[in-house]
Formats: C-alpha cells, sequence, structure tokens
C-alpha cells in the first residue's frame, strides 16, 4: 500500500446547462509529465452511470441514508481486484438531490464509501440518458434504425450535446479526485463513450480501460449514425477496450478499418490496434456471476420455504422459466407465441406445461415499449383463454418487481429456461439458472438437493452468453415454431443428456465467475499499459478528433536546424530517398513529381558533396521519365533490382538471377484473386509481380491478402523469390533483392572511391524502407560508413519504425530538402559529373 491519501473535500459540479459545447480546447491544462510520481499504484477509479449505492429520503425527510447496493455489479467486480488495492467510485445517484445538499451529501459519500457522485441537471439528464442514450444509442446497438420518426429514435443535435456535457460532467468529478500517474481508471459502458477523450486530454498518460456491456453493431448499422467518428475516436482514447464476445470485436474492429483505416494484428494470443503509436488492446471476455451471492439467496430462499411453496404450487407440472428486463428487444412475444404453437402441436404438454414469465421494470420509455407491453398483455390473456383448465394456466405473468430470493426459488423448480432475446449484450439469466439448479447441498432441505442436477436451455443466438453455453439449444428466436420444438426437445429429454449437459456449463459458469472476469480485465490493463511512462506522449487534435501520440523515447521529430547545422559541416554525404508516400502523396492519382521537387533535387546534386538515390518499387521506365530533369540523380527501380548512377550510366541488373520462370506460376494465382477481388488489379514489372488491394473493400482486400499470401508461398516454395506484404500490396520479387541491400551498395562504393560517407539521410514510408533503415544500423560497425558518419533515418509518419527519426508527411519531407539545398555550399557546386561511378 502506498501513503494514506488526504481527503479531499469535494466541491459542487456544474448544476446549470449553460452553454454547451462540444469538448474545450484548452491544452493549456494537459498534464505531461516525464517523471513517474513516487508513490505506489494501489488505486483503481470506477466510472460508470450509478453509483453502486442505494439512496432514500430520511423519514422525518432531512437528510438521505445510503447503503450498498450489493447486487450491483461495480461492487461485485472487486472480487476479482487484488486485496490491496483502494476502489473509488464515480457515477451518478439515481434519486435526485437538490443543489443545496450536494457538498454534504459528496463529502458522506466519499467519506464512508469511497463515492464520488456526478449531479447532473434534470434538463441533462433527460436528454442524456433518456434521450441520446436510450433513443439513440441503444437503438442503434441494438440494430433499430429509425426509418420512420415513430420507430426508434432519430438523431437529435441537442441530445447529442446532452451526452456531450453528461460525460464532461463526470469527467471533472474524475479530475477532481484523480492521481494520474498512480490510479487506473476503468469505465463501463455505453452511457460513457466519449469520457476516455475527456480524461485523456487532461492525462495524456493515463491508464485507461472501457468495457462495453451492450453489443457492438456491425459496420453497416454502425455507420448509420452522424456521430460515428467522434464515438469511435473517443473509444480509442482507452488502453483497454472490453466486449463480452468476438461478434461484438469484431464489428469495433471491421468499423475501425472501414472508417479509420485501422487494421488489427494479434501477437501471441494480444488483439491489438495501432493507433498513433499506442497499441489499443482488444479484450474479449463474457462477465460472470457473482456465485456466493447466488449461493446466499438459495438460503435465503429455502429457509422462507419459497422452494417449497413453488414445488406444491406447481406440483405435477413442467415449469419453463424465462426472466427479462421489459424492453422491444427481450423477445417476450415471440417466446409466448413459441409456447402457444408448443400446446398446439404437442397436445401432451396441455394441462402439464407452464411458462413462468417474469419481466422486471422497464428502464425506457416510449411507443414502441407501450406497444411491447400491450401486444405481451394481448397474448398472455388469448393463450390462457384457449388453454385454461381448473387448475392450470399455460402462462404464469409476474410483471412486478421480485426479490433475488424469490427469482432464485423459480429458478429452481424450473425444468427449462428459455430467453429469446432478438438482441441482448449479454443476459446472465442463463448463468443464474445453472447455479441455482446446482444448489446449495449442504443447507438445502428438499430431499431432491442431494440427488443428480440437472437443467436445460433454449437460448437466442443473439445473446452475449450463446457462445459459452455449448450445452444449450440455440434458436432463431424470429422463428417461433423452430423454438417451440427446441422448447419440447428440452423438456422431453432424457435426464442422463440433461444433467451432462448442467455439468458442462456449471463448470464453465463456476470457473468463469465476475472475480475472474475482472481479474482478467485488470492483468490485460496493467500488461497493455506496461510501458506508459517509459514513452514520450503528446496531445493532437481538436474536439472528437483528439488523439495522443506515443512514441519511444529515442523516436523523435527530424529537427531541420539539427540536420542542416550537421549537414553543413560535413563532406561526403549520401542521401537516400524513397518516391511514393515520401516526395509523392501515397493518395495522390498524378505520380509525377511536384513542380518544386525537381528544382531543389538538382541543386543537392549540384552539390559535388552529396551522391543522392531515388529508391523506390517503381519500374526504371517510370522512374527514368519522372527524373530525366535530374542527370546526376542515382535511381534504384524495382526495389533496387535494377541500378544507374546517372542518367549516363547503364542501367545494371543487381539481381541473382535473370530467371524469370516463376512468374508462369505467381500470374495465374494472382489472376484467380484478381477476378474475385472487385477493385483489385496486377502491376507487372521486369523483375516483380505486385498484387494492388488499396481500391478494394477494407475486410474482402485484406482477407484475400492474407490468403493469396499464404497461396504464393506455397506454390513458389522452390523458386528464387520471395513474397511480401507491404501497404495494400503483395509482392513477388527475386531473393536476394532490397532496398537494403541498395543502401548497402551505395555506402560500399563510396568508402571504395575515397569518399566514405559522414553524413546519411535516409527517408522512406512503407516496410520495404524499414529493410534501408536497418542496414544503416549496422553500417557503421562494419566500417563502410565513417565511424563518426552522422545517421538520419527517417520514416514518414508516426508509427513504430527501426528509424530514429520522423516527418509527418510529404509536404515536411519537401520542405526539409529544400532547406539542405538551400544550406549547400555554393563553392561546391559544379557542372562536372561525380566521380564516383560502378
Amino acid at each position: 500500500m502506498g501513503p494514506v491519501r488526504e481527503r479531499k473535500r469535494l466541491t459542487r459540479v456544474m448544476t446549470v446547462p449553460g452553454v454547451v459545447s462540444e469538448l474545450d480546447d484548452d491544452q493549456a491544462n494537459s498534464v505531461n509529465s516525464d517523471v513517474h510520481s513516487s508513490v505506489n499504484q494501489d488505486r483503481i477509479i470506477i466510472v460508470a452511470n450509478q453509483l453502486p449505492v442505494k439512496v432514500k429520503r430520511r423519514p422525518d425527510n432531512k437528510g438521505w441514508s445510503f447503503n450498498w447496493d450489493d447486487y450491483s455489479l461495480l461492487l461485485q467486480l472487486k472480487d476479482g481486484l487484488p486485496e490491496e488495492m483502494e476502489v473509488l467510485y464515480v457515477g451518478s445517484l439515481k434519486n435526485d438531490v437538490d443543489i443545496n445538499e450536494q457538498d454534504e451529501v459528496s463529502s458522506v459519500l466519499l467519506e464512508k464509501f469511497n463515492c464520488v457522485p456526478a449531479f447532473l441537471p434534470p434538463e441533462i439528464f433527460n436528454k442524456f440518458y433518456h434521450g441520446f442514450c436510450k433513443q439513440h444509442l441503444w437503438s442503434l446497438f441494438h440494430y433499430m434504425l429509425p426509418y420512420s420518426a415513430n420507430h426508434g429514435g432519430r438523431f437529435h443535435r441537442s441530445l447529442w450535446e446532452a451526452y456531450v456535457a453528461a460525460n464532461k460532467i463526470f469527467s471533472q468529478r474524475v479530475i477532481e479526485v484523480i492521481n494520474p500517474e498512480d490510479d487506473y481508471i476503468w469505465i463501463h459502458d455505453y452511457h460513457l463513450i466519449v469520457l476516455p477523450t475527456f480524461l485523456r486530454r487532461r492525462f495524456n498518460r493515463l491508464r485507461m480501460g472501457f468495457f462495453l456491456h451492450s453489443p457492438f453493431p456491425s459496420s453497416e448499422i454502425y455507420r448509420t449514425s452522424p456521430v460515428r467518428e467522434e464515438i469511435l475516436k473517443a473509444l480509442l482514447n482507452s488502453d483497454l477496450i472490453g466486449f463480452h464476445t468476438f461478434d461484438y470485436a469484431r464489428h469495433f474492429l471491421s468499423c475501425c478499418s472501414r472508417m479509420l483505416g485501422l487494421e488489427y494484428q494479434s501477437k501471441r494470443g494480444y488483439i491489438g490496434l495501432e493507433y498513433y503509436g499506442r497499441t489499443i488492446g482488444i479484450k474479449i471476455m463474457p462477465v460472470g456471476v457473482h456465485m456466493e451471492q447466488i449461493e446466499s439467496a438459495l438460503r435465503v430462499a429455502d429457509k422462507e420455504s419459497r422452494i417449497h411453496e413453488f414445488k406444491q404450487k406447481f406440483d405435477g407440472k413442467t415449469v419453463l422459466l424465462g426472466v427479462d428486463d421489459m424492453d422491444v428487444f427481450k423477445g417476450v412475444n415471440l417466446k409466448l407465441l413459441a409456447m402457444e404453437q408448443m400446446l398446439k402441436q404437442h397436445p401432451k404438454w396441455q394441462g402439464r406445461a407452464v411458462l413462468v414469465q417474469i419481466t422486471n421494470p422497464a428502464r425506457g420509455r416510449g411507443k414502441d415499449l407501450e406497444d411491447t407491453q400491450a401486444e405481451i398483455q394481448a397474448s398472455c390473456k388469448r393463450i390462457n383463454e384457449m388453454f385454461r383448465k381448473t387448475g392450470y394456466e399455460p402462462i404464469v405473468f409476474i410483471d412486478r418487481p421480485i426479490s433475488l430470493a424469490e427469482r432464485v426459488a423459480y429458478y429452481t423448480i424450473a425444468e427449462c429456461v428459455v430467453v429469446t432475446a432478438v438482441r441482448d449484450g449479454m443476459n446472465l439469466t442463463p448463468y443464474e439458472y445453472i447455479a441455482c439448479r446446482q444448489g446449495v447441498s449442504e443447507s438445502m432441505s428438499s430431499s431432491e438437493s442431494n440427488g443428480p442436477r440437472k437443467s436445460m436451455l433454449v437460448v437466442s443466438e443473439f445473446i452475449g452468453c450463446s457462445p459459452s453455453l455449448s450445452g444449450a439449444i440455440r434458436v432463431n428466436p424470429w422463428n417461433f415454431e423452430a423454438t417451440a420444438e427446441a422448447m419440447n426437445e428440452a423438456i422431453s429429454m432424457a435426464d442422463a443428456e440433461k444433467q451432462l449437459r448442467h455439468e458442462k456449463h456449471y463448470r464453465y459458469i463456476s470457473s468463469h465467475d465476475v472475480a475472474f472476469w475482472s481479474r482478467s480485465f485488470f492483468q490485460d490493463m496493467e500488461r497493455t499499459c506496461k510501458d506508459h511512462f517509459r514513452r514520450r506522449c503528446w496531445g493532437i487534435g481538436l474536439s472528437f478528433g483528439f488523439r495522443v501520440v506515443a512514441l519511444d523515447p529515442n523516436f523523435r521529430k527530424l529537427s531541420i536546424d539539427h540536420i542542416e547545422s550537421v549537414y553543413v559541416r560535413s563532406k561526403n554525404r549520401a542521401i537516400l530517398l524513397d518516391y511514393d508516400g515520401t516526395v509523392m502523396p501515397q493518395t495522390s492519382h498524378n505520380k509525377t513529381p511536384n513542380a518544386e521537387v525537381i528544382p531543389i533535387v538538382n541543386r543537392l546534386l549540384g552539390d559535388t558533396k552529396n551522391t543522392v538515390f531515388v529508391v523506390s518499387g517503381r519500374g526504371k521506365e517510370s522512374l527514368d521519365k519522372r527524373f530525366s530533369p535530374c542527370k546526376k540523380l542515382g535511381i534504384a527501380a524495382e526495389h533496387g533490382y535494377f541500378m544507374r548512377w546517372s542518367s549516363d550510366d547503364k542501367w545494371e541488373v543487381c539481381g541473382p538471377n535473370s530467371e524469370f520462370g516463376w512468374k508462369q506460376i505467381a500470374e495465374p494465382v494472382m489472376r484467380l484473386y484478381t477476378e474475385a477481388t472487385d477493385g483489385s488489379s496486377i502491376e507487372t514489372k521486369e523483375s516483380a509481380l505486385v498484387w494492388h488491394h488499396r481500391d478494394a473493400d477494407p475486410s474482402l482486400g485484406s482477407s484475400q491478402a492474407k490468403e493469396m499470401l499464404d497461396h504464393l508461398e506455397s506454390v513458389l516454395a522452390n523458386e528464387p523469390v520471395t513474397v511480401k506484404s507491404g501497404q495494400f500490396i503483395i509482392d513477388v520479387k527475386p531473393q536476394g533483392v532490397s532496398k537494403g541491400v541498395v543502401a548497402e551498395k551505395v555506402f560500399t562504393t563510396m568508402a571504395e572511391s575515397g569518399k566514405q560517407a559522414d553524413f546519411v539521410l535516409c527517408i522512406g514510408d512503407d516496410r520495404s524502407d524499414e529493410e534501408m533503415f536497418e542496414i544503416i544500423s549496422s553500417a557503421i560497425s562494419s566500417g563502410i560508413l565513417s565511424c563518426n558518419a552522422s545517421v538520419f533515418a527517417c520514416t514518414v509518419g508516426q508509427k513504430p519504425s527501426k528509424a530514429k527519426y520522423y516527418l509527418d508527411d510529404p509536404a515536411e519531407v519537401i520542405n526539409m530538402l529544400e532547406a539542405l539545398a538551400d544550406a549547400s555550399d555554393p563553392g561546391s557546386f559544379t557542372d562536372t559529373e561525380s566521380d564516383i561511378s560502378l
């Protein structure tokens, strides 16, 4: 444990809406210390929409009384965190607290419960929660689009502004109590999606995780949101983003790919997104239940004789059970229709099978919900009237709040639990049911408690817990006839089979409880953030375009003043330039050099101290044409398969062989993938074949590229070629040909001619250029370069690289080259050709 922290008396937060702006672009307050605090880390701040406390007015109406909400997930997850770790909660209260009482309530909650309340003004809360959260985000994440004004919630800018304002209030409360270099932040659910941006703007190195408890929709659905990029970029300000299932994570990654051009990588089983030098972890782990709490509720239910009472009430009946929230996505009416169908198709269950449907009170509001409630009530009435007998009603509908003890009593007597939600983030009902059917044998009084445990599940394939319940009968809830057959199969199944399925489920649920989930998430957050204080970070961008650039301490922006001063003092200079993406923007369709490039290159070539090479993957004719005015320019084409030192020299083949029989094997394979991938193309070079997929669908192009890479490596295994992937390309070229070999040849030739380089500038933007950077690092130790050589290996764009320097874009590259041209010694200019030759 670190030293005891002095408790703060919290000030009131904003209580009037004022003018709502999306973000304050005040960079002056950004905390960006390079020194790690000496205080040991021992605290995590958990931020959620609601605090895990119950609040109610005292009977005398003077003040408030507070108690822990033992059923809150936020409280339960503490079991998985280190024992010595302090947990601080930030969230709102369910009750409105008068502005005059907020200071006192804040102090009591902080002192006695380690809770920091965020008080939202009513006008902001209604638009934030009932407006943007429930009408827009909840509907969007559950695949409901507002095709008409009466269906779903249309986007309104005022609701988005209230959502942003509410998130800002939460951020203010976090900022009041945070120790930014010692605390972890764990944010929960869709109510606070933009909170990471507010906190990251203030504390660049903050260690922060986010877990989404709802589904994340497919990119086709998600992209309909008018604030789609703002939400994505806000999430990407977290260090670890958690989802219940791979489906949800896959949808999120697909959105990042299609909208932001980000590709994920899997390293040793961990999925990560590279984003401006930061690696954002993607965590896939379904939440679990609190086993001790369920066992405790079972003891209470047994003590209160609830289980015995229900056994008597449903004696001789086979009970199917549904426990759902009252909302439009839970598919309760589909379940009722399936029950009706089962009773029609299998008359043996009439008078015997009972569906007990418990519905928790609605948390949302609106016409859709009202229509759903009316539909459910009408179905219950119709089915009961159709199949009612003396002492028998097929549907027992319970729409009042019930205690956990009463709920577990129903779980205990149910032969099968049925979940027909059409879309649900997780749904822990099946987990709770399995735990209850296992029972607590040492305290249960029923005669069945010591017998074999058995259970059955009929679950929708569209809920988050479905993948982890391999023994359940999975159904498409929209097909209620198929659901009816599944329900019949479940309650008709042999007991031995029910036991085996139950045992398999219980092994998983008991070992993957809520503590396991929180422990796993926190450990991943520690791992993802372990290098935070070693790296240099700074924030860039305005509003929700804000992001943090994180770089290795040895990786820095190339200073034009610094390189210029070294350039002036040097005697023999080697300048190696990539073309596409370096002196020419990668996205430009016109690949002719800008008007300013040729004069700058010629001025550099006019200084006899300089040896300048363009090293590119392009063909020799293309490069020769584009740089025809630069007579002294050295060119390495097709990654160095062809080289020449000036326009007066002949092209020399530098590859190990000139046999291209392998093309007859590779080209048909590439053509096959090109025909199957709209937007892709084949570029045929003298020495190489390149498959381009920049214009293809991102997911299809990436998938086909991976498949092609494997295919080509297989069919070309015995050929003298290498197959490599690059930025939207698959490249097949002869072995021994690389830009690294070009760099080594240039340095060696200069040294042999008595002009050993003491200044090296090498600039490139993609993977092939990394080979040059790698050679440079070993050239000094091998004696090819002067031992005192100044080396500037520079990549274009802020990204992981073997280079030690970077420039932001081709425009900065050209500015830097122009500065070097201006700094060239006029006395060194000559019209004679360089005496270095091949």
